[in-house]
């Protein structure tokens, strides 16, 4: 017991020490990401990417204390980035894509994601039939490669189910982004007006009205700077396993860069 007892009193706090502030690990959990992130991918999140909060301590034990809000070292993310982060309403951890920061318009005009009153630049790269996780149906989905700066990833569109292909048109608010998942018609995300403010004349600029349903129906809304965790990085491993038809190729799934 003595044995057992130095160890952990010796594992454990460094543990702690290294999941705090250098890395953690996340599996993810549902199909929002695809085909970036596939269920069961095992990915490492860089905690010190953008600075530390309440929300970057381990174990998420940070929802639990009372501290303040605000971040030490802090950073703002780029466009085009992986970040986790703590539900805007709910204590839910999420992983999505920045593509809106303080100050920017963000909407979605026929499929197309247009910020600042350009549309991204997107190249359709081909159709491909595959297995939804958990599910027996075969599922067809437009992969496309979008591009900001000198960020680029595909996503999924064309799914079958919830779509957003347009939306109202949102005005980031300070201290906020706006967060989306590559797989757009299978992500409840930023887009959908459940977690924000009322549009006024077709914008939404606001954030921290009361919502208007319950907090785990409300979308991510408008996430603030504050709840961010950290910077998906690599994709570690995976217990994942390839269901692409028609014998197409599919993406590398192990220590794979994000």
């Amino acid at each position: 017991m003595r044995e057992w007892g130095a160890t952990l009193a010796i594992v454990a706090p460094a543990f702690l020490l290294f999941t705090g502030l250098l890395y953690e690990q996340r599996v993810i959990p549902s199909e929002s990401m695809v085909p970036t992130l596939e269920v069961g991918d095992r990915v490492a999140v860089s905690k010190f990417a953008f600075g530390y909060g309440r929300y970057s301590l381990p174990l998420s034990i940070g929802r639990y204390l009372p501290l303040g809000g605000g971040r030490f070292f802090a950073s703002t993310p780029e466009r085009g980035d992986v970040v986790v982060f703590e539900h805007t309403h709910s204590e839910r951890v999420m992983i999505k894509r920045v593509v809106g920061l303080p100050g920017d318009t963000v909407q979605m005009i026929n499929e197309e994601l247009v910020i600042n009153g350009q549309p991204i630049e997107a190249e359709f790269v081909r159709t491909v039939r595959y297995v939804p996780d958990r599910t027996d149906v075969v599922d067809t989905a437009h992969e496309w490669r979008e591009t900001i700066g000198d960020k680029t990833w595909l996503t999924h569109r064309g799914l079958r189910g919830h779509t957003v292909d347009d939306t109202a048109l949102f005005v980031v608010p300070e201290g906020h982004m706006f967060l989306v998942g590559d797989n757009r018609n299978n992500s409840y995300d930023s887009r959908e007006l459940s977690g924000h403010c009322p549009p006024v004349n077709g914008v939404v600029d606001r954030a921290g009205c009361p919502l208007r349903v319950p907090a785990d129906d409300a979308s991510i809304g408008f996430v603030p700077l504050d709840h961010l965790i950290g910077r998906a990085d690599t994709v570690l491993m995976t217990f994942h396993r390839c269901k692409l038809q028609d014998d197409e190729p599919c993406q590398k799934r192990v220590w794979r860069g994000l």
